[in-house]
């Protein structure tokens, strides 16, 4: 009998092992997929602007150019659970926010992290992009406040088939005021669906539906969007940029480089469980993922 389980165990080993391999070579050859099609995207893009030599790494130790990576901060909602890892309090924002106030880091808007990796305009050496999903009120009434009183910049990545529906959702009017004030609202979609189960003609549609919206409701060019769930594959790629969108998103727990490609740029998690120290070396290093994970 113990020979049996022996030779069963060693049997399903070999079958994990070979499933293994085939998830990671499908990954790859995915992410080879989207990569490549991230290449195309870029070079088109970048065809249109001259960079003037500054593609060189640079000798002013103040500066950086998009040779170098940038941390995009990504929050929820602000608020108060001790549950859920998706809300930070509004104490703990107020001491991230004077972390980096203190700390000389520059917020930057989503223009600017465009204009830095695709026509490579210098940034601070300490450049930080805070930004938040979805639609909740709390947004407005906690991170708003927050956020002006550190005069800093940041943007909302906002679901439109949720504003104007209820007390825990923003409202249009809302929107308006802290665009005004240094916010800059992108899309999140319409309904927040997971992009990468649908179909490319279904994506377009989901994709053109929260930009038109947001455009009309707000008066500007929507150019920016991230992905609910973290959600994508090749067609979304391809619709965002029949679009229109310049610049997307991910959940991907990176530093932001352009090697991620223009439209599936990574973005550093904020989650309430993490610790002081983990948002201080999320925001300084690069390799964060590998020390501080809570």
């Amino acid at each position: 009998m113990t020979k049996i389980i022996r030779t069963f165990f060693k049997f399903l080993a070999v079958v994990i092992v070979i499933i293994i391999g085939y998830l990671l070579i499908a990954n790859y050859s995915k992410g080879l997929k989207i990569k490549s099609y991230n290449t195309k995207i870029y070079n088109k893009i970048s065809k249109s602007f001259i960079f003037k030599g500054k593609n060189k790494i640079s000798t002013n130790l103040s500066f950086k150019y998009n040779n170098e990576s940038v941390p995009v901060l990504m929050y929820h909602s602000i608020g108060t659970s001790k549950l859920n890892p998706y809300v930070v309090s509004t104490a703990r924002l107020n001491l991230d926010m004077k972390y980096l106030k203190d700390n000389g880091f520059t917020t930057l808007s989503t223009d600017e992290l465009y204009d830095f990796m695709v026509k490579n305009k210098p940034l601070p050496k300490k450049s930080v992009l805070i930004t938040f999903d979805d639609c909740y009120e709390d947004n407005y009434t906690n991170a708003f406040p927050i956020l002006k009183k550190y005069n800093f910049k940041a943007t909302i990545f906002v679901i439109t088939g949720f504003l104007d529906k209820g007390k825990q959702f923003l409202t249009s009017t809302q929107l308006k005021e802290m665009q005004k004030n240094g916010i800059d609202i992108e899309s999140h979609t319409n309904l927040h669906q997971k992009l990468g189960t649908y179909t490319y003609a279904s994506q377009l549609k989901i994709l053109k539906t929260s930009k038109e919206y947001l455009e009309k409701t707000l008066h500007k060019n929507v150019k920016y969007i991230s992905y609910p769930h973290g959600s994508y594959n090749l067609d979304t790629l391809k619709a965002v940029n029949a679009a229109g969108y310049k610049m997307a998103f991910t959940t991907n727990g990176r530093w932001t480089s352009i090697s991620n490609g223009i439209l599936s740029l990574n973005r550093v998690f904020i989650s309430g469980f993490h610790h002081s120290n983990s948002f201080k070396t999320r925001v300084n290093h690069s390799w964060y993922l590998f020390w501080y994970l809570f």
